[in-house]
Formats: structure tokens, sequence, C-alpha cells
């Protein structure tokens, strides 16, 4: 009997995997496994950017694989200039402000921006638009359990 022939990731290809993101020291900061819903995605489609689809061109189904991708590679650097320092009377009154806090912010062309509250002094509350792993090394663990190639 013949082994089965399993398809490989390639540019197009649809992927249904589980995967878990983590920083270097191993702390956990996304999993599908959290809700046992693989993710499922078209290479290609923006879902991931273009480096972390990289890891995957190649693999096929039931492969389980790691990856260690430094900032510039997985969610750049903290830019100093998406820091912002806002007066508090933008906030509503009721609104819980203390840092951790993630709030979305409306941007003008109606979609929104997350920003996270770094630290609250007075009136001014510091706001960090990067992204939450901006900086950080970060461990790429997938599990391939479906690829479908068009």
């Amino acid at each position: 009997m013949s082994e089965q022939a399993f398809p490989v990731i390639g540019q197009n290809s649809q992927v249904i995997m589980h995967f878990d993101l983590k920083l270097s020291d191993g702390s956990a900061a996304d999993s599908t496994r959290v809700n046992k819903k693989p993710a499922k995605l078209v290479m290609g489609d923006g879902s991931l950017t273009p480096n972390f689809e990289a890891c995957l061109l190649g693999l096929k189904t039931g492969d389980k694989k790691s990856f260690e991708l430094g900032p510039d590679d997985a969610f750049g650097q903290s830019n100093p200039d998406n820091i912002h320092h806002m007066d508090r009377s933008r906030f509503s009154s009721d609104m819980n402000i203390e840092p951790g806090t993630i709030i979305a912010f409306a941007q003008p062309d109606g979609s929104e921006v997350p920003g996270i509250v770094r630290s609250v002094a007075g009136d001014s509350v510091t706001v960090d638009f990067n992204h939450p792993l901006a900086g950080q090394t970060v461990v790429f663990d997938v599990e391939i359990i479906d690829v479908i190639n068009a």
C-alpha cells in the first residue's frame, strides 16, 4: 500500500491549523487551542503577516513546527510616535482608566484602533497605540490540520 501524499502549503493554499503564540519567556500571547477552534485562512489573504506566512510554506497536513521570530519579523519595534498623552476629559467620566486597560478609539474613517493605557498621572493619560507585541520576540508553534490546494 502506497503512502498517501499530503498537499504542501503554497501561495494560495487554504490552511486549517492550530497555533500558539508565546513570548520568549514562554508566556502565552494567543492560542487557537483555548477555544478548541483551529484557525482557517487562505495564504495571502492578509490574515497573517508575510513573515508568519513564510513559516508555513512547504508544511503539510500533520506537521508540527515551532518558529522563533524577532521583533522585526513579528510585530515590529515599538514606535515612540505611537504613544500619546491625552487629557482625562477625553474619556467618559464613568470609564475605568487604569494601566493595562485596552480602549478602542474611533478613527475619522469610522474604523477603530485599540490603544493600551500605560499610565495615568493627574489629568494626563498615556495611551500606547503600538501592537501589544511590538518589540517582542515571539515563538510561533503551528500544527497543520488540513491543507486544500485549489
